[in-house]
């Protein structure tokens, strides 16, 4: 049975090509005021990476990567990207990037085995970011900094949408409240980390919750980060309360990035320390990669969060079951 919630009387507001106009003017504003905020130049990036480096992103270590053989890399196998959080980190270091600046990418992914839903498809857009920072700036407080940063370009692009249609209605609230995976546990012991985040986002409006990855004083996670990339102590999600599917919704997860010592630790912890062989984590755990700070920002679910649609796909071109498109036909939810 196809997990999709179906909003009373729902109202897509947009027609299908006034939608993709809107996608556009969104994803062209965003990503410039972006840019502007976090002092990032935009370069190109792969869509698929080899296995052997181990710079793909293993996301919670249990999804499989769509992968292949090349014909002039015959016995070599070729995977298609999560994402690129350990790519890009590599790359400041290869274009030698200057301290305090960043580089960011559209990043375009294939995850097969996420579970279709309103918000969830094998296709993944997103603004892959990165920046080089010093030893000093590795804290919460300049973690902070950062998700005010980009929570302002949230707040001025629905100003930009006010300007341009009369029957847009802004949402969001002034500011983002902050909050630690643990300390979200304190208030709601009795509730699992969904339904956490979706009390705490719908008392708040727009929150972010810090130290994702780590073990909580329950012996549980509020969720799964993988070891190499974030430190768990020094990252976080970005995430809205969604009035039209009345639940939390994550727009953006990102980090400090690890550490030699982060590394190490988080290594051991999950029982990876084969890992250590990769050439991306030699280079790590030998000081050669610079310390940096990034994320990722989801394309297609900021535009469907701005245009307040019920489901990603009338934002994005995918593939959904027959069963999805059945109901999402039979009640107003236009699929691309």
């Amino acid at each position: 049975m196809a997990k999709i919630i179906v909003p009373e009387n729902y109202d897509a507001k947009y027609g299908i090509m006034e939608t993709e106009k809107a996608i556009k003017l969104i994803k062209d504003f965003f990503e410039a005021e972006l840019s502007k905020e976090l002092g990032l130049t935009r370069i190109s990036a792969p869509l698929f990476v080899k296995r052997e480096t181990g710079l793909n992103d293993n996301l919670n270590g249990v999804e499989r990567p769509v992968s292949f053989e090349m014909k002039d890399y015959e016995g070599k196998i070729i995977e298609i990207i999560h994402s690129l959080a350990k790519w890009k980190r590599l790359a400041l270091k290869r274009y030698k990037v200057s301290l305090g600046d960043g580089i960011y990418t559209d990043m375009n992914a294939i995850r097969r085995d996420e579970e279709l839903d309103n918000t969830h498809s094998i296709y993944v857009d997103q603004w892959d970011w990165e920046k080089v920072i010093t030893k000093d700036q590795r804290n919460i407080e300049f973690l902070k900094e950062t998700v005010r940063k980009i929570y302002n370009v949230f707040l001025k692009t629905e100003d930009m949408l006010v300007n341009k249609y009369s029957k847009y209605k802004k949402f969001l609230p002034e500011k983002v409240t902050f909050i630690t995976s643990q300390e979200l546990e304190n208030i709601y012991p009795n509730l699992s980390p969904e339904e956490r985040e979706n009390k705490f986002a719908k008392e708040n409006g727009a929150i972010f919750i810090m130290q994702i990855g780590k073990i909580l004083n329950s012996g549980n996670k509020h969720d799964g980060r993988a070891p190499d990339y974030d430190d768990w102590e020094l990252n976080g999600d970005l995430i809205m309360w969604n009035p039209v599917l009345d639940k939390a919704l994550e727009l953006s997860s990102m980090g400090i990035r690890v550490d030699e010592k982060s590394l190490v630790k988080q290594l051991e912890i999950l029982h990876l320390e084969n890992r250590k062989k990769l050439q991306y984590h030699k280079m790590l755990l030998n000081g050669e990669l610079p310390l940096t700070i990034g994320g990722g920002i989801g394309q297609s679910r900021i535009c469907m969060f701005l245009l307040q649609k019920a489901h990603i796909g009338e934002v994005q071109a995918s593939i959904w079951s027959d069963e999805i498109v059945e109901i999402c036909e039979k009640n107003g939810i236009n699929l691309l």
